[in-house]
């Protein structure tokens, strides 16, 4: 087999999905903190500030602000290599206009940093992941407004100037292709930071807003490589290919049109430039998106090193007869696939997708790829004993992991590491749930806020460190 030497195994969080403390050490309140639990058929909502009797799971979480050593030493017994989360805008920036950041979130991260680099484990680390400053939202529509480049610049910077000589795997937006379903309000809000259903045209706002953050994303790879030439930085995008329905021909020309409205998010961090399909999508909106010759000079100048993904599931999509320009609408063109499973939340399960995916990804960008997400969220049971039998988890991801070596052996892919979604078990972001679960470790702590925080092992915990410790062989 063969998987690099070197090849980083870990694990994948996000901070507000995990740290609690939401406004502890001078952290400010992100868009996270107004999102409020949902369900599996119960959409999270955002307040427009923190209102008396609503739940909002993220204020807690699993208060890894307060445990992180104790769950570092676990990823280190499970033999982590690296360690993907996010830095909390807020706890460096509290409301993104400072002109000085806050030293108690920097020595935060500058602790959480030593303890993983002195168990072996190097920090993957994505500087917005769903954490704007709720502050820019409210002031500015979020990324709406071209000033929030500078203010982004400026967290970035400040995080590249103090991690340099302890963080080296960057990641600038979060899956940014999530707002591709611009109807949706948990879509532009957690990207971009306005709300769908508040403006008038969510689809060109949010064309105009990915612009802005995608110019950021440049000019910040730009900051970090004069800071430290040996940074990685990457893009990160959720991957979710999209299949025709059949071999006729229109629905095989849908999916691709559909491919090229969702991946563009990639090919301008990735290429230094927009597609034709762009801009001949606005062309013929009539829109006027606010792109300078600035801009354009440093989308080129800026391009990143390498491409993160996530990836938990596959679309398939149809054409229909209506749909003269093969226009995909990402939140209704949405087709069931009757060729594979699917989880208790909806999501198709399909591990021979992955491979597909980093074939796409390999011919489209030619650059290293790294998996950092993927993972199956699950209702876990704990025994009398206080044993966790997850071998559901442990199927999903073996299954994954085989097509993803497959990928390497048999297509060449250059593959960087490989961090399952949710290591530990957190808040989910789409529902807001503890109860759906995604890690090797439990956290005792349900939907209705009972339980001790406790932390102990699953059973794919030590399957985990199985594969791990013989660098994919074992998969049994």
């Amino acid at each position: 087999m063969s998987l690099r030497k070197d090849f980083l195994w870990g694990g994948a969080v996000a901070a507000h999905q995990l740290e609690g403390a939401w406004n502890e050490g001078g952290k400010g309140p992100s868009i996270m903190d107004v999102a409020t639990l949902g369900g599996v058929n119960v959409p999270r909502r955002f307040t427009s500030k923190v209102e008396p009797g609503e739940e909002y799971p993220c204020h807690e979480a699993i208060d890894f602000y307060h445990h992180y050593k104790e769950d570092v030493a676990l990823f280190a017994e499970m033999g982590f290599k690296c360690f993907r989360t996010s830095i909390a805008w807020t706890r460096i920036y509290p409301t993104g206009e400072e002109t000085e950041p806050n030293e108690a979130g920097l020595q935060f991260y500058d602790d959480l940093f030593d303890e993983c680099l002195s168990h072996g484990i190097q920090p993957v680390v994505t500087l917005s992941h769903f954490e704007m400053p709720l502050a820019l939202a409210h002031k500015y529509g979020g990324w709406q407004d071209r000033r929030l480049i500078d203010l982004f610049l400026r967290f970035a910077t400040t995080c590249f100037e103090r991690y340099r000589d302890k963080v080296r795997y960057w990641m600038t937006f979060n899956e940014i292709n999530n707002q591709a379903e611009y109807e949706r309000d948990w879509a532009t809000f957690g990207d971009s930071g306005f709300l769908a259903s508040k403006v008038d045209d969510p689809e060109r706002t949010m064309y105009q807003a990915a612009h802005y953050e995608m110019v950021a994303s440049a000019l910040a790879v730009q900051a970090g490589k004069r800071i430290n030439s040996d940074f990685q930085i990457g893009a990160m995008i959720a991957m979710c290919p999209i299949y025709p329905f059949s071999c006729k021909p229109e629905d095989v020309l849908m999916a691709h049109k559909a491919m090229e409205k969702r991946f563009y998010f990639c090919d301008v961090p990735a290429l230094g430039a927009y597609p034709a399909n762009i801009k001949a999508l606005w062309r013929r909106r009539g829109w006027n998106i606010d792109v300078t010759d600035d801009d354009l000079a440093a989308l080129a100048a800026g391009t990143v090193d390498y491409i993160g993904f996530s990836y938990y599931m596959s679309f398939a999509t149809r054409w229909e007869p209506e749909n003269v320009h093969y226009d995909r609408n990402e939140s209704t063109g949405k087709v069931r696939n009757p060729n594979v499973e699917a989880s208790d939340w909806g999501w198709q399960i399909d591990p021979v997708g992955l491979r597909y995916s980093l074939n796409w990804l390999t011919d489209r960008y030619r650059k290293p790829l790294f998996i950092v997400e993927n993972g199956l969220g699950a209702y876990d049971e704990v025994d009398a004993d206080g044993s966790i039998h997850d071998g559901y988890r442990i199927d999903y991801l073996r299954r994954h992991i085989e097509q993803m070596e497959l990928a390497v052996d048999e297509d060449g892919v250059d593959l960087m590491g490989y961090t399952p979604w949710g290591c530990i078990d957190l808040v989910s972001a789409g529902t807001g749930q503890m109860d759906k679960r995604y890690g090797f470790i439990y956290v005792d702590k349900t939907d209705a806020r009972r339980g001790t925080l406790a932390r102990s092992r699953k059973d794919s915990f030590f399957w985990y460190q199985r594969v791990i410790s013989s660098n994919g062989e074992d998969l049994g």
